[in-house]
């Protein structure tokens, strides 16, 4: 038998020789909370579709950009129609008109075009449209360099800073498609199309491709920027307080 027994507080009886074991206390993390949910943060689902809905408007970003150039440059935006009403006197010409250039059709493969597209020059009728439509190209370009920021700044900033340059893109883009209807009333568009042409009213003529693609870039221009948008305002909601660069060069680094 024992001796006796000592009694531990709020514990059981134990016998004298024999010592009480206690269990080790919890050891402390060596990596700080923060890196901890950094490291999670980048396992989850959501980061990683972030990462490629952010790619993917940074490829529509890119492609639109160029489509842009051809939309100002080329000389589709009105042109003739195979049905359309003859004048007494000489026969209508056929082409298509542009910002800068006028090209009619003529007997060689290649249309007879003129104006001042290698100099720059748009057509009298058209300087506003053309200059609205150059400040548009001059913003999409500007959010495609900023794209570079990915490496530098936070993510979430280059996404504001895109956002507002394609609001930007699309508003100039929208009032050069408004004011370009209504320079139709011009010496260049009664040759092309008759003397029943006037504001608003192609005559003889109708709008082509590339004023359709101006439209539908309104419209892009539109979503672009607001999906720029979320994805900042997510990537803000996501950043720890202690790590406001943490998403920094999230597109650069897929």
């Amino acid at each position: 038998m024992f001796d006796r027994l000592l009694f531990g507080p709020n514990s059981a009886l134990v016998p004298v020789g024999f010592s009480r074991t206690y269990p080790p206390p919890p050891s402390r993390m060596s990596v700080s909370p923060g890196l901890a949910d950094l490291s999670r943060l980048y396992q989850t689902e959501f980061v990683r579709s972030a990462r490629a809905v952010g790619v993917l408007w940074a490829v529509c970003t890119l492609c639109f950009a160029i489509i842009q150039v051809v939309i100002l440059v080329q000389p589709s935006w009105v042109g003739t129609t195979a049905s359309r009403t003859q004048r007494a006197g000489p026969p209508l010409p056929s082409g298509t008109m542009g910002l800068f250039e006028v090209c009619l059709e003529s007997d060689w493969p290649a249309p007879d075009c003129r104006g001042g597209l290698s100099s720059l020059s748009p057509l009298p009728s058209f300087q506003s449209v053309a200059v609205l439509v150059g400040v548009s190209l001059w913003a999409v370009w500007t959010s495609v360099l900023c794209l570079c920021l990915f490496r530098f700044c936070s993510a979430a900033t280059v996404y504001k800073i895109c956002a507002w340059l394609q609001l930007t893109a699309g508003f100039c883009l929208a009032l050069a498609c408004l004011l370009f209807p209504d320079s139709w009333e011009s010496p260049e568009m009664r040759v092309l199309c008759g003397d029943s042409v006037g504001s608003f009213s192609p005559g003889n003529c109708s709008v082509h491709w590339a004023y359709i693609l101006a439209l539908l870039g309104i419209l892009d221009y539109a979503i672009l920027a607001t999906l720029a948008f979320v994805l900042a305002n997510r990537q803000d909601a996501l950043l720890p307080p202690d790590a406001p660069d943490v998403t920094a060069g999230l597109l650069m680094s897929a």
